[in-house]
């Protein structure tokens, strides 16, 4: 897993090499609504396309983590559905819906019965590279996200340029990326984390809180602002040093939430002292995603190796899927 997080920049040009090489056919209808079908690793990067694309797309996305679809998805819905494997049983069972209710499907995979679907049925689709971690290959399938609904006509081409612009960022704060990741690592370890960011970047948060269930084998949490100050910060009153905060913070985050996250950070620090806060860099919201993504990841492999764990294993899911076989659906 580290020497994957290592090729973060590699995999993004790579990834944006696909994405200018898909070939999409034309589409004469307007849609509606967006839906955005996935899980776990190969489903956040549609959590965070729908966030840093909500000031461009005129209709409202919505996200889909399950067995079962909103009853408003019909023929004007454009569902883009996302599975690294495209064996994921409950994104099979979604799209399975949406055909029959006449959706116009977009497939992101490298494989598996869903790109078999997508092929079948003439649908749109980006293939991404085969024999990696879905954690792993964000990379691939938040860019291909972008290059659906740019095929689509939903979004302009602004994300190229920051796209690139990212990569460059990216390269030139590797190193001082790392060195803060490891020091928050260290900070973390023997600690239960706690993350915080502007609700705006919600999906940059779940990515870390995944990356260190997944790859540091830890439990922790995480919340937005302001949400968190109508109800968590309350629960801080039972906060102990045994948790760790850290607080995700970029140049776009609503004024009022910037002043709330200094108070609250003031309000944690009487039950704890462990409070990193982390600034992204880049000029647009894209590029300070993709910093604090990075950042994320490499916590989340440091700390494994505190942890003295194997990032890469996740024989609790495997079990999981396998007892599941067992069981008609």
């Amino acid at each position: 897993m580290k020497s994957l997080v290592e090729k973060f920049t590699t995999q993004l040009k790579d990834a944006i090499d696909v994405g200018e090489k898909s070939s999409f056919s034309a589409v004469n209808k307007s849609f509606s609504n967006v839906l955005i079908i996935g899980i776990g690793g190969s489903g956040i990067g549609g959590k965070i396309v729908a966030q840093l694309t909500s000031k461009q797309l005129k209709i409202p996305v919505t996200l889909c983590s399950d067995y079962t679809l909103p009853e408003f998805v019909d023929n004007k819905t454009l569902v883009i559905a996302s599975s690294f494997s495209g064996n994921t049983e409950e994104t099979l069972s979604s799209v399975s819906t949406a055909q029959e209710k006449g959706a116009e499907i977009a497939c992101i995979s490298s494989g598996g019965k869903l790109l078999e679907i997508a092929k079948e049925n003439g649908y749109n689709h980006i293939i991404l590279p085969a024999g990696k971690s879905p954690r792993a290959m964000l990379t691939y399938s938040l860019t291909q996200q972008f290059y659906i609904l740019y095929n689509y006509g939903l979004i302009d081409k602004t994300f190229k340029k920051d796209l690139q612009k990212a990569i460059l960022v990216l390269e030139e704060n590797f190193a001082d990326i790392k060195t803060t990741a490891h020091e928050v690592a260290l900070g973390l370890h023997n600690k239960t984390s706690v993350l915080y960011a502007e609700a705006n970047f919600e999906g940059v948060v779940t990515r870390m809180r995944q990356q260190i269930n997944e790859n540091s084998k830890a439990l922790c949490w995480h919340h937005v602002l302001p949400e968190m100050n109508h109800n968590e910060l309350v629960g801080w009153a039972g906060g102990k040093q045994e948790y760790a905060v850290v607080i995700l913070r970029t140049s776009f985050d609503h004024p009022r939430t910037s002043v709330r996250m200094t108070i609250s950070k003031e309000i944690i620090s009487k039950y704890t002292s462990t409070i990193f806060e982390i600034s992204a860099k880049g000029d647009s919201p894209l590029e300070q995603s993709l910093y604090l993504i990075l950042f994320g990841d490499w916590v989340s492999v440091y700390l494994a190796e505190l942890n003295q764990v194997d990032p890469i294993e996740v024989n609790v899911i495997d079990y999981l899927k396998g007892e599941l076989a067992k069981i008609p659906s």
